[in-house]
């Protein structure tokens, strides 16, 4: 299932349960020079996990060189719809290495059909709640596995803090608490352009159209042509993606090289589904109550630019959870660019960073 590795690769087996296919492998574990914003250099271990069981998922682990046997505390990266764990770290700017950097041991995941989980045989979802049921809590089992059994922080981005949400109750001590950076409880709530393609969504939904796969390169490779025009005036739609003069042009360019990804036809319907009960998770699934009861530490964070996940649509899971240690922050940022934006340093990492450091101590 995995495949072969070349003669380079590093294989260590770190654990065994059960049989064979429930092998966790290591890959590549090396020491890498890797920029983490601007001249910012450091040295970090980075390792490719694959995780056991039926559907192999691919995480990247990163810790600071030197300082891997003591590390503050294992946080789990979960990338949004259609994208991969790109997301997170770009050659020019990385959230992930930050992390890393700021003593955390960083696992940045790639969803099935996402990244190098794809390559490594786990097929498209057949729904959010595959995500929920296997990704994420195989993803936080190994996880705790390789680091010392520790609760562990999901760090999730746009549709990522919604899986988040949903998986969090069913995993009570091995999740710490929960970030959620652009992740619209409410999806469409606020964008008059989102809330009209729920109705295409829902025909879509009632033709039972089959679950293909999207690639989203060429949607990526328009988004790099015309993105002088998407930053003018002129630029008719209100959706973009990122806010104008808030990414430097290569940083821009790599995020649609190289973060965008594909997404499975029934993620995309059943999202916009949940639109249409205004629900989230939709009537289908119990998401609201298990989440909104969870009692364990929340940030939730929203770009006050964000066209793709509006505020008015992020701060209902803020406002509904029963959660003794919330906060809600809003920054002058986009959806993009809340995790790679050119002040995203100084304004998401720095809240994220201080808000984990507080309570992981």
């Amino acid at each position: 299932m995995l495949g072969k590795t070349s003669a380079s690769d590093a294989i260590a087996i770190a654990g065994v349960r059960g049989s064979a296919r429930d092998l966790l492998v290591i890959l590549h574990g090396r020491i890498v020079e890797q920029r983490v914003d601007r001249d910012d250099l450091r040295s970090f271990r980075k390792e490719l996990v694959v995780t056991g069981g039926k559907v192999p998922l691919a995480m990247v682990r990163k810790r600071l060189a030197g300082a891997e046997d003591a590390t503050r505390a294992p946080l789990l990266l979960v990338h949004g719809f259609g994208q991969n764990r790109y997301a997170w770290h770009l050659p020019a700017r990385s959230f992930a290495n930050h992390l890393a950097a700021e003593g955390f041991d960083v696992f940045n995941l790639d969803l099935r059909g996402h990244g190098r989980s794809r390559n490594f045989g786990a097929a498209r979802c057949r729904g959010v709640e595959d995500y929920v049921r296997e990704d994420l809590p195989a993803a936080v089992a190994e996880v705790q596995a390789l680091s010392g059994q520790r609760p562990v922080w999901v760090l999730g981005h746009s549709l990522g803090g919604l899986v988040g949400y949903a998986a969090a109750p069913e995993l009570p001590g091995a999740v710490a608490g929960i970030v959620s950076i652009g992740s619209p409880y409410h999806f469409t709530r606020g964008s008059f352009t989102l809330g009209a393609l729920t109705y295409l969504f829902h025909l879509l939904q009632l033709a039972q159209v089959p679950n293909a796969s999207l690639p989203l390169a060429p949607v990526a490779l328009t988004l790099r042509l015309m993105r002088r025009f998407a930053e003018s005036p002129f630029y008719p739609l209100p959706v973009r993606g990122w806010h104008a003069g808030t990414m430097e042009p290569e940083v821009l360019e790599q995020h649609f090289r190289l973060a965008f990804d594909r997404a499975a036809m029934s993620e995309t319907v059943e999202m916009f589904g949940w639109a249409m009960q205004r629900r989230f998770g939709g009537h289908e699934y119990d998401y609201v109550e298990r989440f909104e009861g969870m009692n364990i530490p929340l940030l939730i964070l929203a770009g006050a630019n964000d066209d793709l996940a509006p505020p008015a649509s992020v701060r209902p899971g803020f406002t509904r959870s029963r959660s003794e240690d919330k906060t809600y922050r809003v920054l002058p940022l986009g959806h993009i660019d809340l995790l790679v934006g050119r002040d995203a340093p100084l304004m998401t990492w720095s809240l994220v960073t201080r808000w984990l450091t507080e309570r992981a101590a």
